[in-house]
């Protein structure tokens, strides 16, 4: 199948190298700026939080939101991540989700806003969200590496494009679900587009955008993690020294820190979206 060749390698090398880099270096210096200062701020407002308040505070909304087992599940969790010496770790992964996460959904959810009320934005973003979900893992590390350096902002940056199209997906399917009859109901009392919007289709769509915000904030942990291979702070950087030293008790004991991370977020999340 040699037919031709196709010099994409070369071109993309020589647009970063001879355009790209020179060019906007400083732009991308100054949003490396703004996001290591957000993500230093969350960490150091963590850390400054003493690790039982934290614990008190998080079974405290488990148990109010989902429940005796998760409240039971979050203060053993507590427990495991201080007594395995890996409480600091959590947090400053916990940071790079939160600040990801933030920033896919202040992004995400306005985009799927635009996706679901305007036809030529769906059919233009729908491509690129294909794109940015089946693109492997991995590729997002080197742009963000070669824009960015090393350390948590390029996680951040990794993080915030790999894990933005569920919350753009599931805004735009929760509004375009809302019952037709309902919608022409509130068209037929004389509600403006934006009064239907905010006040019928979004109220009504909640439930499926928070469900999209859970699946952001669990792409956003595993990606977290995966971005320890281009120096993020954390859990994932301690998966990472277990495998490079082949320490299998710390890539355990990081590994089950990972799994108690996760499921406290899915569980709180998904309780969150319930109630709404």
């Amino acid at each position: 199948m040699n037919y031709f060749y196709f010099p994409l390698e070369e071109w993309t090398n020589s647009f970063v190298n001879n355009w790209l880099l020179p060019e906007l270096s400083g732009f991308f210096n100054q949003i490396s700026l703004i996001l290591r200062s957000f993500v230093e701020g969350v960490t150091n407002i963590l850390v400054a939080i003493p690790p039982e308040l934290i614990t008190i505070v998080v079974v405290l909304l488990a148990w109010k939101l989902s429940g005796k087992g998760l409240a039971l599940f979050a203060l053993i969790g507590g427990l495991y991540l201080g007594s395995v010496g890996l409480w600091p770790e959590s947090l400053q992964t916990l940071a790079i989700v939160i600040v990801s996460t933030i920033i896919s959904i202040i992004l995400g959810v306005p985009l799927g806003i635009l996706s679901a009320t305007n036809k030529v934005v769906d059919q233009i973003t729908r491509p690129v969200l294909d794109f940015m979900q089946t693109l492997p893992i991995f590729v997002y590390l080197i742009p963000a590496i070669l824009l960015f350096g090393l350390g948590g902002v390029p996680a951040v940056i990794a993080t915030f494009v790999f894990a933005t199209p569920p919350a753009v997906r599931f805004t735009s399917l929760g509004i375009k679900h809302v019952p037709e009859e309902i919608v022409e109901a509130s068209r037929a009392f004389g509600s403006t587009r934006k009064q239907l919007l905010f006040k019928v289709q979004l109220p009504l769509a909640v439930p499926t955008i928070m469900a999209g915000i859970n699946q952001t904030i669990m792409l956003a942990l595993s990606m977290a993690v995966v971005a320890s291979m281009i120096g993020a702070p954390g859990l994932g950087a301690q998966v990472l020294k277990g495998i490079s030293t082949v320490n299998v008790g710390l890539g355990l004991a990081a590994g089950l820190a990972i799994v108690v991370l996760a499921i406290i977020l899915d569980r709180l999340t998904q309780s969150i979206g319930n109630k709404l």
